[in-house]
């Protein structure tokens, strides 16, 4: 089975997508891998499948344009700004269909995107409160020139060559320490879900 099969974000894969919007393969994958975590939500939010399936294509066609602006934050999660992006196209959609219905309706519908919303901030809650476990774990287990290489270029986003200036290092250094962070904080963030599930 292939590397990007799992629910994880794949770094690389929005990378090829931010710097190539056009590539058909990655689109692939892409669709691939979160098409159907897209349409489980709606199905899970109660719309049936047929609705569920367009206001997946809506995501995937708005994703089109948002992706090639996107820039990975270690800090927050992927997922839960995809389910984001997801909640609002659901609750367009249903806002459409019952526009003009009776107020009981749409108190409904309210009170549906207030539990989502509330759903939402908890998982986004318990996503970051993963990161800071394992950043402080890995942190512990690298060395400081690792890791501050690491937060120079994941945390604070200056690029490879400066991060090498401040460090006094190569930049090949800079990058195999980033990626090697990266990778344990990865592996770190596997073994937290797996705990907590």
């Amino acid at each position: 089975m292939p590397e990007w099969s799992d629910s994880r974000t794949s770094l690389s894969l929005l990378e090829t997508l931010r710097q190539t919007p056009k590539d058909a393969e990655a689109w692939g994958r892409f669709v691939w891998r979160y098409r159907p975590m897209i349409y489980g939500w709606c199905r899970e939010w109660g719309l049936q499948g047929a609705d569920a399936e367009d206001v997946t294509q809506d995501v995937l066609a708005k994703l089109t344009e948002k992706l090639a602006q996107f820039r990975y934050d270690p800090s927050r999660c992927f997922r839960a700004w995809l389910k984001t992006i997801t909640q609002h196209a659901w609750s367009d959609t249903i806002a459409d269909r019952y526009r003009g219905s009776d107020s009981r309706i749409i108190q409904r519908l309210e009170s549906l995107e207030a539990r989502a919303d509330l759903r939402r901030r908890f998982e986004e809650t318990f996503d970051r409160e993963l990161m800071e476990i394992a950043i402080e774990k890995v942190q512990r287990r690298v060395t400081a020139p690792t890791w501050e290489a690491f937060r120079l270029t994941a945390l604070e986003g200056l690029s490879g060559a400066e991060a090498s200036k401040r460090l006094t290092s190569s930049v090949a250094s800079v990058f195999v320490s980033k990626h090697r962070v990266q990778k344990l904080l990865k592996e770190e963030i596997r073994r937290l879900e797996a705990a907590a599930e």
